[in-house]
């Protein structure tokens, strides 16, 4: 249900939804509560000058969303939504950069310094 949440509120926002302040967006996941009553539906927006305000735009646009929603889901109850910035993708683009520098770090030192362990089983073979 999680997933047809998703899909279905991608479309709509980007179909029906039509509001200036929104930059452009995507839903990364939703979780829902055990009784299916309350949904968090994580958000990247791709413009951070746009963050705040196009989450801003989303909560309160629930009202609507949730009716468009109702009509394309096949549930009794409607969850309610709670829209939220999902920082993982930058956190993790942080991340393959500092892995990155550290791994051309290691190369570059070990370019620089020959390794002292060929050295010492080459003095053994002798």
């Amino acid at each position: 249900m999680a997933e047809q949440i998703r899909r279905d509120l991608a479309e709509i926002v980007r179909d029906e939804l039509k509001d200036p302040r929104m930059g452009f967006l995507s839903f990364s996941a939703v979780k829902l509560s055990r009784d299916l009553g309350n949904a968090v539906i994580y958000c990247s927006v791709m413009e951070e000058d746009k963050q705040a305000e196009t989450l801003e735009t989303l909560n309160r646009a629930t009202g609507f969303l949730r009716s468009k929603l109702a009509s394309r889901m096949r549930s009794r109850t409607v969850p309610i939504l709670k829209f939220i910035n999902d920082e993982s993708m930058v956190r993790g683009a942080a991340m393959e950069t500092l892995i990155r520098k550290a791994i051309n770090k290691d190369e570059s030192k070990s370019v620089e310094e020959p390794d002292d362990t060929d050295f010492d089983s080459d003095k053994e073979n002798q």
